[in-house]
């Protein structure tokens, strides 16, 4: 792997927040920058992302989480099937006042987050280890998952969590015909916003859907 620089790291982000239209200051960005210093280290011994290029991971996880931002309201927000914290830890960094959980069924993973929590002073940051079909947590307005599941998968296992009237937020590759066509018939699809991911070549939905 070619050596990479902290500042090629913080020119790449700070190149594609503006591409993005975010505003992060200076704090925030270091934020993201540790982020991505844990996470490199850690996945060294615990393989928690198949991405191993630095500059790679500020495009495909760092800008990819934040390419949401935009649509995502000041409420609640739970990340389903989180991984080591995409996108919600991001989303947490970008918005301090917004309540994020992450939830997600390895153990490794969820440790990896709680250290993160930690080093960077997450307060607006909750981590769960479960499966999410029996997390027992109450339900949020807002459900949002990266790459987690099928659609259908994804409304069957999170159903319980989220509101009546709250909405799942599905980031998704090309736009899934198949996916919608085979949800349950009380749920469906309320916006869909192509993203234009900096960095990161070919399509990239997300779609809002929520009960009829």
């Amino acid at each position: 792997m070619a050596v990479v620089s902290q500042a090629d790291w913080t020119s790449a982000l700070q190149q594609g927040t503006a591409e993005l239209g975010l505003e992060l200051n200076t704090a925030q960005q270091q934020q993201l920058l540790d982020y991505l210093n844990l996470l490199l280290k850690w996945n060294k011994a615990y393989n928690l992302t198949a991405v191993r290029d630095p500059l790679e991971m500020v495009h495909r996880h760092l800008l990819d989480s934040l390419s949401v931002a935009p649509f995502i309201e000041q409420t609640a927000l739970l990340d389903v099937g989180s991984g080591p914290g995409l996108p919600g830890i991001p989303l947490a960094i970008c918005y301090p006042d917004l309540p994020v959980t992450t939830l997600d069924s390895n153990s490794k993973k969820t440790r990896f987050q709680l250290q993160v929590k930690g080093e960077l002073g997450l307060t607006n940051l909750k981590v769960f280890n479960a499966r999410a079909e029996n997390a027992g947590l109450a339900p949020f307005p807002q459900v949002i998952s990266r790459a987690f599941a099928s659609l259908q998968d994804m409304i069957q296992w999170t159903e319980s969590l989220c509101s009546e009237k709250g909405v799942f937020l599905a980031m998704k590759g090309l736009y899934p015909d198949d996916e919608i066509n085979a949800l349950p018939q009380k749920f469906e699809v309320k916006q869909c916003h192509p993203l234009r991911v900096p960095g990161v070549e070919g399509e990239r939905h997300l779609l809002v859907l929520g009960r009829r």
